[in-house]
């Protein structure tokens, strides 16, 4: 049993039921472990130790294990970069269009699906001490919350550049340029203009 769990640490805290059965680990004993709580399952065929340490934006390294293609965005990246007062019940993630999205016990997940341009774009990946999870840069969540502004609510995404614009770090050309390969910019410029008149 000690050797299952530390086939588990090595790999922060996952394991794929492939590489189990690969290093000799029989299925009795992966059912033994999620009957005991020792381990739980993420989605078939992808578990986590039940005890490893939980990090913060633990529920973006879960999903990302269980979907690798999977890119935080939208009003989750915005929860990540605190420029909104609101938590979205779910993790919002993005996948490319023709891509299939796996079902995922935990954490509850809302998959957008976006073009091979507007997918590859802007694409970061922040490191924890449980696993790394790939999130969009902050000005091309941005321009991403206004794309879909219709399905998060204006209001999500005129409060995000409202707090990003009053930041230290605010960089109004790789906005633009966002908003313009994104063909976003006649729709954002004239926010960006009042918010800072």
């Amino acid at each position: 049993m000690k050797n299952v769990i530390e086939i588990f640490k090595k790999h922060y805290g996952y394991a794929y039921l492939k590489e189990l059965k690969a290093q000799g680990v029989h299925t009795d004993t992966i059912r033994r472990l999620l009957a005991q709580g020792k381990i739980e399952k993420i989605k078939p065929g992808l578990y986590r130790l039940s005890d490893f340490p939980i990090v913060a934006h633990q529920g973006f390294v879960d999903v990302c294990m269980a979907m690798p293609r999977a890119v935080i965005c939208l009003h989750s990246a915005l929860s990540y970069y605190e420029l909104t007062t609101t938590v979205p019940h779910m993790v919002m993630v993005a996948l490319p269009r023709q891509a299939k999205a796996p079902q995922i016990k935990y954490p509850p997940v809302k998959v957008f699906y976006f073009s091979h341009s507007n997918y590859e774009t802007g694409v970061k990946t922040v490191g924890t001490d449980t696993g790394d999870f790939r999130i969009y840069d902050v000005e091309k969540t941005i321009v991403d919350c206004f794309r879909y502004r219709n399905r998060l609510g204006e209001d999500v995404a005129v409060e995000g550049l409202k707090n990003y614009l009053k930041t230290k770090n605010e960089d109004l050309n790789r906005l633009f340029f966002y908003a313009r390969k994104g063909r976003m910019y006649r729709i954002i410029k004239p926010y960006v203009e009042a918010l800072m008149a």
